[in-house]
């Protein structure tokens, strides 16, 4: 009987916390639960940006590759021993700047021995005139022949004859003396060295010793379709004026708009493409030739373009555009684009948005279609509209 008792008393007391918690739960309110939930998870918040239909500047973009304005090679003109490089690798020369010294020792020897030859050439032809004078005055006394005289003026002549030779070779004499000396023929950047001191060099061969390229200005060579190169050849022939800029490869703007120059009047028959030039200065030589860049051409305003933030566009995996757009219920959905030009306004909506429609631009993170939202007025939307105004 005892032991019956306890075993009672012992699952009374098990039982017992588990029956004041079903009990205080059944006194809670129903609507406490759902109202802790939703207190948990509210609306994400959201910045999105009203699309206008605002006047953007219509360009074109083109890519294109940096180019070299001129190209020298620097090679050795006489055969020697490098005695000294005076430039350093990579730096900017001018034109005349003296690049390398060649052991000058047989080209003075050689100046030395042609002015010897030159100075005894004179002095025959000294000796031949004088003769011919005191030919030409014997004849007159008729103390001479006529053949006399005639072996004379040919002397002379040929005296004069050879002084001109001597004087030829002498220049040349001292035009290899002068090669000896290797200056830079343009001004710009110039490479690495192809030889060092002690390197024997124009042996038989114009031996390559350094690459210079002019820089600045810089051009940049790029394609543009033939079916309407109509406003690009009217722009290269000066018949109005073309603002073209260089987007450099992380979006950026170079400083300084450039000049369109139409470098080819032909259309490749393979690519169905007009090959077109431009220049812009490089001062600081911030731009090197082989940079693959994209050439900003301007083509007037375009009136009434849907325009949304750059942050506004997304990508699908298969390349498609596409933004979140927030429905008159705060309800997402995520509709494809088909997107123009990208504007310092932003990107040009061809087809998919209409004006007053309103696109999500920050806060992507935590979102996605169907979902609900509490959107709030992008920072950044005033100032990209106001940029987008003619």
């Amino acid at each position: 009987m005892t032991r019956h008792r306890h075993r009672r008393l012992r699952v009374i007391s098990i039982l017992a916390p588990g029956v004041l918690a079903l009990a205080l739960a059944a006194c809670k309110p129903a609507g406490t639960e759902t109202a802790a939930s939703g207190a948990e998870n509210p609306p994400p918040v959201v910045s999105t940006a009203t699309v206008e239909a605002v006047s953007v500047p219509r360009t074109l973009d083109l890519p294109g590759r940096l180019a070299s304005t001129r190209v020298a090679e620097v090679r050795a003109q006489v055969s020697g021993i490098v005695r000294e490089r005076t430039f350093e690798e990579g730096s900017l020369v001018g034109k005349g700047d003296i690049l390398f010294r060649i052991d000058p020792a047989v080209y003075k020897a050689e100046v030395d021995a042609r002015e010897a030859a030159l100075a005894r050439a004179e002095a025959t032809r000294v000796q031949a005139a004088r003769q011919s004078e005191r030919t030409e005055t014997l004849l007159e006394r008729q103390s001479a022949s006529t053949a006399q005289h005639d072996i004379a003026i040919a002397t002379l002549r040929q005296a004069e004859a050879d002084v001109a030779s001597a004087k030829a070779q002498l220049a040349r004499a001292r035009i290899d003396l002068d090669y000896a000396t290797v200056r830079a023929p343009i001004a710009g950047r110039i490479g690495r060295a192809m030889v060092t001191e002690g390197a024997l060099v124009g042996q038989g061969e114009t031996t390559k010793l350094a690459l210079i390229q002019q820089v600045d200005p810089i051009y940049a060579d790029f394609n543009a379709s033939a079916s309407d190169p109509s406003f690009l050849a009217d722009h290269a022939a000066g018949k109005a004026a073309t603002e073209v800029r260089l987007v450099l490869a992380d979006g950026s703007l170079h400083p300084d708009a450039g000049r369109l120059l139409f470098t080819d009047v032909s259309v490749d028959p393979g690519t169905g493409q007009v090959s077109l030039r431009a220049t812009f200065p490089n001062p600081k030589v911030l731009l090197l030739p082989g940079t693959y860049v994209r050439i900003r051409v301007a083509q007037g305003m375009l009136p009434g373009a849907v325009v949304v933030p750059a942050q506004a566009i997304q990508r699908s995996s298969a390349g498609v555009a596409q933004a979140f757009v927030v429905g008159a219920d705060k309800t997402l959905s995520l509709r494809p684009l088909r997107t123009g030009a990208l504007t310092d306004a932003g990107w040009i909506v061809e087809e998919g948005l209409k004006p007053g429609e309103t696109v999500v631009v920050e806060g992507f993170q935590k979102i996605q279609p169907g979902l609900s939202v509490n959107p709030v007025p992008w920072a950044g939307g005033r100032s990209a509209a106001a940029s987008a105004q003619p």
